[in-house]
């Protein structure tokens, strides 16, 4: 697999030639009514870019903090820290204050970049020095402005990116370090490389065929890769508007701005489409032509409904932190350049991106599975990190030759589309089977389904706490059933799953509320605890 990296555009570079083909097209905006073309743009961003090389970072400082939700100014403040030539750490605010010490300290950041009006609701004491974004608005000078406006309307790209010290950055450099979201243990710092991002833009695009006409419903945060990368750098290297919506679970105010913009293209996860699903109009969404879901496993009857009701069929894909996002994509044949081929197969996560390769091995012997069979699913290509930032051995641990060692379990069919059957700690030894906990969700979320509920989130989670006699036991964590316990566990008999994987009556726990991530993914060591909790107390 050869890339020409040296040839190569990184993100910054292909932002800026993106801006001075778009001068006067709004590029971006987001729910607090802003709306900018990309000459406007381009000039916000140099102006932010002088003020922070001139009082806030220090020469040696690489890694800059940022604390923000989905908005214009969290996207202006991404994109002057990589015109900087820094590398941008976006904080998960959503974590704990100890996770966010935690990557600040593991990223020895100096600097967090965040805003006033972050800070009201919530106080964080992160022991280092934040910026708010107010106060570099008022250090940003008449002359400031002039040379932005200058560089962005009247300077030519090639001379611009020489002038501000873009041609100096390397593909191999450091764009961003992102934190996983610790849904298994603690947070690792995964860096992502300025082609890592760069690749994966042109990958996506050639699979999704982006027109300068697309608008992308920017609702994902930007601490999540799937956010940063698809969300984020996508639309604005190639050309598109993107519209950024604080909160994802917003899902009215998120319907109002697809149809006040006429999105055309939504990424997002199967949590979020359940809200909009619940909550949005179909004329809203009426001119979406491409919806890609990712982070975890998509329901096939969420989609089929999604379908029915805004006549958009989602497609679902599959990546990890430590692929810079989508590795694998069903493609919408419409929008596939080979419309010849049959770009989807639902359950599936699709076929690997333009670069990647994919395959599964043995859990044990670690050596590769024929087609169809199922082990641990390894991703290879221009899309794997750097590595863990400060952990050279647990980034050996992963990669081997070249391979990304997932830690999903799933299989390559024989037309190469990639299926996950569930995460290897989302099993449960019992008696000594590995029991899915996937399987068995996706079967009582059909049993308890409410098509009258307005309830959007997540109803249900399935996890399992150590038991003397079998080695483990399944959990069931549920808000409030329509059906009594006896009739679900009945309904799940019925499907033909083993008795092994049929949860025990005692196994079912009401919650109000299933714990969740920021990023949309179930939160699995928050829903461990709370069923380790309730064993501790005897209750189970």
């Amino acid at each position: 697999m050869n890339v020409n990296k040296s040839a190569e555009l990184t993100p910054a570079r292909l932002f800026l030639r993106s801006c001075k083909k778009t001068l006067n097209d709004v590029r971006i905006a987001d729910s607090s009514g802003v709306e900018m073309t990309g000459g406007k743009l381009l000039s916000s961003v140099m102006a932010i870019r002088r003020v922070l090389l001139r009082d806030v970072l220090g020469v040696e400082e690489q890694f800059v903090g940022i604390l923000l939700p989905a908005t214009a100014a969290s996207a202006i403040t991404n994109l002057a820290v990589a015109m900087c030539g820094r590398t941008v750490v976006n904080l998960n605010f959503t974590t704990t204050e100890a996770d966010m010490r935690h990557c600040v300290k593991d990223a020895r950041v100096r600097h967090v970049l965040t805003s006033k009006k972050m800070l009201e609701k919530k106080h964080f004491d992160l022991g280092v020095e934040f910026v708010f974004l107010e106060d570099l608005k008022e250090k940003i000078t008449n002359f400031d402005k002039i040379v932005a406006g200058f560089a962005a309307y009247l300077i030519p790209a090639t001379m611009l990116e020489r002038m501000i010290g873009l041609t100096r950055v390397a593909p191999s450099d450091i764009i961003a370090v992102i934190f996983t979201s610790g849904s298994t243990g603690e947070p690792k710092g995964v860096m992502i490389s300025q082609h890592n991002v760069s690749a994966t833009v042109d990958a996506a695009d050639q699979v999704f065929n982006i027109k300068q006409s697309d608008c992308v419903l920017g609702i994902l945060p930007l601490f999540h890769c799937f956010g940063y990368v698809a969300a984020f750098w996508l639309p604005l290297c190639v050309s598109a508007k993107v519209v950024f919506h604080f909160n994802p679970l917003d899902a009215r105010q998120i319907g109002e701005l697809a149809h006040q913009h006429r999105a055309t293209i939504l990424f997002g996860t199967p949590t979020f489409l359940r809200g909009y699903l619940k909550r949005c109009e179909k004329e809203q969404f009426h001119t979406l032509e491409l919806v890609v879901v990712g982070a975890e496993k998509m329901p096939l009857d969420l989609a089929e409904q999604f379908r029915e009701k805004f006549g958009v069929q989602p497609s679902e894909g599959y990546g990890t932190t430590e692929t810079s996002g989508p590795a694998c994509v069903n493609v919408s044949d419409h929008r596939s350049e080979n419309a010849h081929q049959n770009g989807t197969r639902l359950g599936s996560v699709g076929r690997p991106m333009p670069g990647v390769m994919a395959r599964a091995i043995d859990p044990d012997t670690k050596q590769p599975l024929p087609t169809g069979g199922v082990g641990i699913v390894c991703i290879k290509g221009i899309n794997i990190m750097l590595g863990y930032l400060n952990q050279p051995e647990k980034t050996a641990s992963v990669i081997k030759d070249g391979w990304y060692e997932t830690g999903d379990m799933g299989f390559v069919d024989d037309e190469g589309f990639v299926h996950i059957t569930g995460r290897l700690s989302r099993f449960s030894k019992i008696g000594g089977e590995m029991v899915p906990h996937l399987r068995i969700e996706e079967n009582l979320l059909r049993i308890v389904e409410d098509p009258t509920s307005t309830d959007s989130g997540i109803p249900l989670a399935v996890t399992s706490v150590p038991d003397t006699k079998k080695g483990e036991r399944l959990i069931v964590l549920h808000k409030p059933l329509v059906k009594s316990v006896k009739q679900v566990i009945n309904e799940l008999a019925e499907t033909g799953l083993p008795t092994l994987w049929i949860p025990s009556h005692d196994g079912f726990i009401e919650v109000e509320e299933i714990p969740i991530l920021g990023t949309g993914k179930l939160d699995l060591k928050g829903i461990k605890q709370v069923a380790l909790s309730f064993a501790e107390k005897g209750h189970l």
